[in-house]
């Protein structure tokens, strides 16, 4: 059983699929979860916003999880590929991270931790959509930069889910799509949001209170790779 009463978390994209998921599960463990949100808080790509929200929020925040982010479904090779849709892209999933981690991270005292949402495509590549794998793997790369540089205070890590259950998913699960996907998948079923949420929760810890600069893999064994 994880305790984390006393604690406090700040979970972006907490509207909704993982992020909802997420917020649930650190108030099932007894912290206090506040939700960011585009809804809520205004386009987290925009660093006023974020840090209107950290001054609202106020320390001490032992726990971030920084989740929000956006997948075109339709796909398009990198050659045809807006221009628009590479920036709106790395805006969303990359330069909001910047902004929020800017924001929040001289609200976490020693001994708290962030954990960021990177996804399979970040490891593996997405043909089709390479401009949410770049996004994702550049998160990767961020998690393994900020676990470095915030040692030993703060420890950092990453998960990586594949498909997951969320409205983002809706058009690649239709029409027989789900099936498809899942037939791919060793444990034969795409994740729910509370299996993403679960390894956060762990992440952030005690448990976890030696692993830093890591990449927990949430996929049904989909991506195996270390």
């Amino acid at each position: 059983m994880i305790d984390l009463r006393g604690k406090r978390a700040v979970v972006t994209g907490g509207a909704r699929g993982i992020g909802a998921a997420t917020v649930d599960a650190f108030r099932a463990a007894g912290a206090e979860a506040i939700s960011v949100a585009k809804s809520t808080h205004g386009d987290l790509a925009d660093p006023d916003n974020c840090r209107r929200a950290a001054a609202s929020i106020g320390a001490p925040v032992h726990f971030l999880v920084v989740n929000h982010g956006i997948w075109v479904p339709e796909e398009a090779s990198l050659a045809a590929m807006p221009a628009e849709q590479w920036r709106r892209t790395m805006s969303a999933n990359l330069d909001s991270y910047f902004h929020v981690i800017h924001a929040f991270a001289p609200l976490i005292p020693a001994g708290g931790a962030i954990v960021l949402v990177a996804s399979t495509a970040g490891q593996r590549g997405e043909a089709g959509h390479a401009d949410y794998a770049a996004s994702k793997g550049a998160t990767i790369s961020l998690t393994k930069s900020l676990a470095v540089e915030m040692a030993p205070g703060v420890r950092v890590n990453c998960v990586a889910p594949g498909w997951v259950d969320t409205e983002m998913c809706a058009l690649p699960f239709a029409g027989g799509g789900r099936a498809r996907i899942e037939a791919g998948i060793p444990l034969a079923r795409v994740a729910a949001p509370a299996d993403v949420a679960g390894p956060i929760l762990f992440l952030c810890s005690d448990l976890a209170r030696h692993v830093t600069g890591e990449i927990l893999n949430v996929n049904g064994g989909s991506v195996l790779c270390g």
